[in-house]
């Protein structure tokens, strides 16, 4: 678990990370370099959910790479099944992260929703459901690593 004192906010007390692989994760298919090792140091702090469409065919390969099992979206109402899929765990006890359009639900229906910029871009929908943006999916990982860094971003 990670708890974070954000003052004006509350204390959010986080089990669950939630994150879109292609476009937040991957990029072309392809993990981004680093992303193995940030995710396998929040292992021990927080139990690790995989959500994909698998646009490029290449989750099995992300997945054995990561260690994880994915869970494949279906295509059609993509949005509704990310954030139905965060209400399963207990929308107070995830921390979500993504960056495409059909990540905005989910990112609302979190504790606390971090949008990422990629090479894919980001969706103007998604980065105002978030409650944080950072520059790169290496740096949001690092937030939860480090999560004094939240709290002093979105205290009130």
């Amino acid at each position: 678990m990670i708890e974070i004192n954000i003052p004006g906010r509350g204390t959010l007390k986080l089990e669950h990370l939630v994150t879109d692989v292609n476009g937040t994760l991957a990029i072309d298919g392809q993990l981004i370099e680093g992303v193995a090792e940030k995710i396998e140091a929040l292992k021990d702090k927080l139990t690790i959910h995989l959500l994909t469409a698998d646009t490029h065919g290449k989750q099995a390969l992300i997945d054995r790479q990561l260690d994880l099992t994915a869970v494949r979206i279906q295509p059609g109402n993509e949005p509704e099944q990310k954030a139905g899929y965060v209400r399963g765990l207990g929308a107070d006890q995830v921390v979500a992260i993504g960056q495409g359009a059909n990540d905005a639900e989910m990112l609302k229906e979190s504790a606390l929703g971090i949008c990422v910029l990629s090479k894919e871009g980001a969706a103007v929908e998604t980065l105002l459901s978030a409650d944080l943006l950072a520059p790169d999916i290496i740096t949001a990982l690092e937030l939860l690593e480090k999560p004094l860094r939240i709290s002093a971003t979105s205290r009130k």
